[in-house]
């Protein structure tokens, strides 16, 4: 299978993406930086099966970003374009956290090895395969999974996220 420009036996990117795609969504929102702003947003899942299973947020002074991944993305982004939300949305690479005493050095090694930055990092609240695993955005993220696969390290995807067998 390949992809890029939709073409003769070409798949697209939006065509072919799906649960078992080799990399995550992150979705940024942009709050107002005030109390209860937080709170609004993840209560805006409340009644659906959607979870947020990372979180992280950046204070920027007057606004703040809130990055996460969602257990169920499409429904999620649904909910987010319901709600008004202006979210941008980039890809992720899930990398499950070696059994060693020190997994992240081995990961950065990797990457620095193959000269790939490290752009955002942080842990997925959960453990899919019964692993830790960390999202890591990184500057060529084609390279990265490329380059972590061929170091023997495991990749997550979206599938993954989820507590239910669709």
């Amino acid at each position: 299978m390949s992809f890029g420009d939709a073409g003769e036996g070409v798949i697209g990117f939006a065509t072919a993406r799906g649960r078992n795609w080799p990399t995550l969504r992150q979705f940024t929102v942009f709050l107002e930086n005030r109390v209860g702003q937080l709170l609004e947003l993840v209560r805006r899942f409340n009644g659906s099966r959607v979870r947020i299973v990372a979180l992280s947020i950046s204070d920027a002074g007057e606004c703040a970003f809130v990055r996460f991944l969602l257990s169920h993305p499409e429904q999620g982004r649904e909910i987010l374009e319901r709600a008004g939300l202006a979210i941008i949305e980039s890809d992720l690479i899930g990398v499950e956290l070696p059994d060693d005493p020190q997994p992240l050095v081995r990961i950065c090694t990797a990457l620095l090895q193959a000269e790939i930055n490290i752009i955002q990092a942080y842990p997925v609240l959960m453990r899919p395969r019964g692993r830790p695993v960390v999202a890591l955005m990184v500057d060529n993220t084609e390279m990265g999974l490329e380059t972590l696969g061929n170091k023997g390290f495991s990749m997550i995807t979206e599938g993954d996220l989820s507590d239910d067998t669709e």
